[in-house]
């Protein structure tokens, strides 16, 4: 266990990183500089508190699955306020997370990849929530923001007789293309150009670096199966748009 020694180090290299970061944002007078800083100051309060509470639940199958279902709503209530909050993103958001989340659980412990274990059920569920969560609003953000820069071709479509959703349809291909692109790249660069956490914590955790290796592979396989199928959903309930939306910030 950590003592109040051990965590000064720590401490001070986060503090050092947060502010090089919050540095760099101030001198290019980037809006929202201090938001880096304060995501991190949000991290380290939840990681305290789920690293008590995991403590307690890691063996509870029934606590495992309350824990899931947290953290799925929070990963909804992010993506929808990053879109613009309304019961149709609301909508839009959920069950398109919970497809694609349902989805590549369904390949993963269904073929047998992993045993449902409440600690291989915590684990890759966690990771695959949270992966789905950015790739469903990079998507619904990408995909607003090429309506938006396109209007006057969507208006054009739509003057010719063109159904909302036609009028839209290259734009939002477009956008589940974009959104996909830093999974993609961080899956193709692993082991050359990525360590991913999960391989590091599995061999810090005990397993050998093959086991690791597998376990890391069936985690990024599950992250694009499920963030194929929700930028895809979300590109397709949105598609069918009638009037200028407003992105929000």
């Amino acid at each position: 266990m950590s003592t109040a020694v051990d965590l000064i180090p720590t401490l001070i290299g986060v503090g050092v990183l947060v502010a090089e970061a919050t540095a760099a944002l101030l001198l290019f007078r980037v809006r929202g500089a201090w938001a880096p800083a304060a995501a991190i100051a949000r991290g380290v309060v939840q990681l305290a508190i789920i690293s008590l509470i995991l403590g307690g639940i890691i063996t509870q199958p029934a606590l495992i699955v309350v824990a899931l279902l947290v953290m799925f709503c929070v990963a909804v209530s992010v993506a929808t306020r990053r879109i613009g909050w309304s019961r149709q993103t609301a909508l839009v958001m959920s069950t398109s997370i919970a497809a694609g989340i349902a989805i590549s659980a369904a390949a993963v412990f269904g073929s047998g990849a992993l045993q449902p274990t409440p600690r291989y059920a915590l684990a890759i569920g966690a990771i695959v929530i949270g992966n789905t969560m950015n790739i469903a609003t990079l998507t619904g953000r990408l995909f607003w923001r090429s309506v938006i820069d396109h209007w006057d071709e969507v208006e054009g479509w739509l003057a010719l007789g063109a159904t909302p959703r036609r009028s839209t349809l290259e734009l939002a291909r477009g956008a589940v293309r974009e959104a996909l692109i830093p999974s993609i790249d961080q899956t193709k660069t692993t082991g050359l150009v990525v360590l991913p956490g999960a391989f590091v914590g599995a061999i810090f955790g005990g397993l050998s670096p093959l086991e690791a290796g597998r376990f890391q592979i069936i985690v990024l396989a599950a992250i694009m199966a499920a963030g194929s199928v929700t930028a895809v959903l979300v590109a397709t309930w949105l598609g069918p748009v009638r009037t200028k939306p407003v992105l929000a910030n």
